[in-house]
């Protein structure tokens, strides 16, 4: 990913830095995103299960140490923002149609899975 165009299954990969909500530890982790703008990029907490994925219990706990790393670049400092409500349905729709492979996993799933914008600081 680092090395190489930063795609999986058709999907645009980055690469989530996070902090460890218990450890306090670094963590790395490859998500999916869509562009949102200029400065910004849309995540998906979906993780396939009933429970939030680990990155996204971390970046909400620790906040002000998020960054993100695309190919290629070094890592920069992100500011996460949870949408909910509109912003959440409009922000969804765009994923869903960039991508209807999420939409048919949120279908299977008995949570709402987070939509995050990730805006560059």
């Amino acid at each position: 990913m680092r090395r190489g165009r930063g795609k999986l299954m058709g999907m645009d990969v980055l690469i989530l830095h996070t902090v460890g909500r218990r450890s306090g530890q670094p963590r790395e982790t490859p998500v999916t995103w869509f562009a949102d703008g200029e400065d910004a990029r849309l995540i998906v907490a979906s993780g396939g299960g009933s429970l939030h994925p680990d990155w996204y219990v971390n970046l909400m706990a620790h906040p002000d140490r998020a960054s993100i790393e695309l190919p290629g670049q070094e890592a920069v400092s992100v500011t996460p923002h949870r949408l909910d409500g509109v912003d959440r349905e409009q922000a969804w729709q765009r994923v869903a149609a960039a991508q209807p492979r999420m939409a048919k996993y949120q279908s299977r799933s008995n949570r709402e899975y987070p939509v995050i914008r990730l805006t560059l600081r």
